[in-house]
């Protein structure tokens, strides 16, 4: 018989995250284009500089409403018109508030793209703001309130703001609002924030896919091209400070059979040289199920289904004056909270003591590195991330550079930075859970004054 010769792997290409065209329409809105041939279905990216600090006193969600309300009519269509065109384009319309500001996020198929891109233009240059729809909005987030605070690790991340910054930062209070500042918000208001905060010469859209058959600068000039607004210079950011005093926060569930655990503290800006070796140490740390706090709290004594640690951004700044909220979170059966904080304690005691393995810090380099060229399979993932610079006050090229400084990295490094970021001595705990079995224990392992706050 003859057989077909065995097919042989070709040699592999070198991978790298994908580098923007950078350009800027005629009204001052700032493009970064990613062509990725195949990827047929474009994720669309609008970063506005309207952040949170930005809401006026006494109107904490307005941010949000307004985001939420972008989709909710224009001059040209009505709220169920707008809809209707979007379902029509097959494309999918969100946006969401946040510290730095608001981000509009538009999916469409690559045919469609131009249709899907004057609706966008649409909602960004003359959004109705109906009086209907925005009481509507109110009512909808009034009726998430309740949610968030029966859902134990929502409750803890507000309590954690609340007990880090002070509390005339905008940082310490819930995002998008409370009952009391939400019930306030009206149609004028959400206007006015609009007005004073949405313009294009300070926007950036971030548009990635596949491009083929389509005049994508012609169909940006027509949509994105024909938003008009003011010049004016945006809000300057307030200096971030906070308390990482080490004390323990209990939330007071009577009667909850299991305890949330959130332990944080304020970390370096991601522009700080630190990163890099702190991502890599904090995912040694608790970035998955394989690393040492899993491997001793689930694996090794059975508290939890799994424990984290990470690092968000809460604002980056180009002098590095932002910061970011390091933390460790997991939820540990209730007689098992006391046992499951010294044994965290121990870990960290460890991992100042005795460092990280290479072994640890090799797997973690893999799983950062290795898995970067499926993390960002799609556009939306490139398109996303991309965003994330910009509203970051990052290079184009952070994300690629990241990658190379993770992969040099060694493990004292990593272990020096993983330590800094989580000191037995100053950490913040904030523990969700029914105070009258847990305050005793807790006190016990001396890790911080215990305060007990209804939940």
């Amino acid at each position: 018989m003859d057989f077909h010769p065995q097919p042989k792997g070709g040699a592999p290409k070198p991978w790298a995250f994908p580098a923007p065209e950078r350009s800027q329409l005629d009204n001052g809105l700032t493009l970064l284009t990613s062509h990725r041939p195949g990827q047929q279905v474009v994720a669309v990216e609008v970063n506005l500089l309207a952040p949170l600090e930005a809401e006026p006193e006494g109107l904490d969600g307005i941010a949000t409403i307004m985001a939420r309300a972008l989709s909710e009519g224009t001059d040209k269509h009505s709220a169920e018109e707008f809809a209707a065109e979007l379902e029509r384009c097959g494309a999918t319309l969100d946006a969401h508030a946040d510290h730095p500001g608001v981000r509009v996020s538009l999916e469409v198929p690559a045919s469609r793209l131009p249709r899907a891109l004057g609706l966008l233009a649409d909602a960004l240059r003359a959004p109705a703001f109906p009086d209907s729809e925005i009481e509507r909005l109110v009512r909808n987030r009034l009726d998430e309130i309740p949610h968030e605070l029966a859902n134990p690790a929502r409750r803890a991340a507000m309590a954690l703001s609340k007990e880090l910054f002070p509390a005339t930062s905008r940082m310490s209070r819930p995002r998008q609002g409370t009952e009391e500042t939400v019930t306030r918000i009206d149609a004028a208001a959400v206007r006015a924030f609009y007005d004073a905060h949405v313009r294009p010469a300070t926007a950036t859209a971030v548009v990635v896919g596949d491009f083929t058959g389509v005049d994508l600068q012609v169909a940006l000039d027509d949509t994105l091209g024909a938003w008009r607004g003011s010049t004016a210079e945006p809000l300057k950011p307030s200096a971030i400070t906070a308390d990482d005093t080490g004390r323990v926060v209990i939330v007071d569930r009577p009667g909850a059979v299991q305890t949330q655990l959130l332990i944080g503290r304020i970390g370096a800006d991601r522009h700080d040289r630190v990163w890099p070796a702190q991502v890599l140490g904090t995912y040694c740390l608790g970035g998955t199920l394989t690393s040492r706090l899993d491997r001793v709290l689930r694996e090794e004594k059975g508290y939890t289904y799994g424990v984290r640690a990470f690092g968000q951004v809460l604002r980056s700044s180009a002098d590095g004056s932002g910061a970011a909220m390091l933390a460790i979170s997991g939820s540990v059966d209730t007689a098992s909270t006391g046992p499951a904080l010294q044994d965290l304690w121990q870990v960290l005691r460890t991992l100042a003591a005795e460092g990280l393995t290479d072994a640890e810090r090799d797997v973690a380099v893999q799983n950062l590195v290795g898995v970067a060229p499926l993390k960002y399979e799609t556009a939306a993932a490139v398109a996303g991330t991309l965003a994330d610079q910009v509203e970051q006050h990052l290079p184009d090229d952070f994300q690629a550079q990241l990658y190379a400084r993770l992969a040099q990295t060694g493990t004292v490094e990593a272990t020096a930075a993983a330590v800094s970021a989580f000191p037995v001595d100053r950490l913040v705990t904030v523990l969700v859970g029914d105070a009258a079995q847990i305050a005793g224990p807790v006190k016990e392992l001396g890790i911080g004054k215990v305060t007990v706050v209804s939940g």
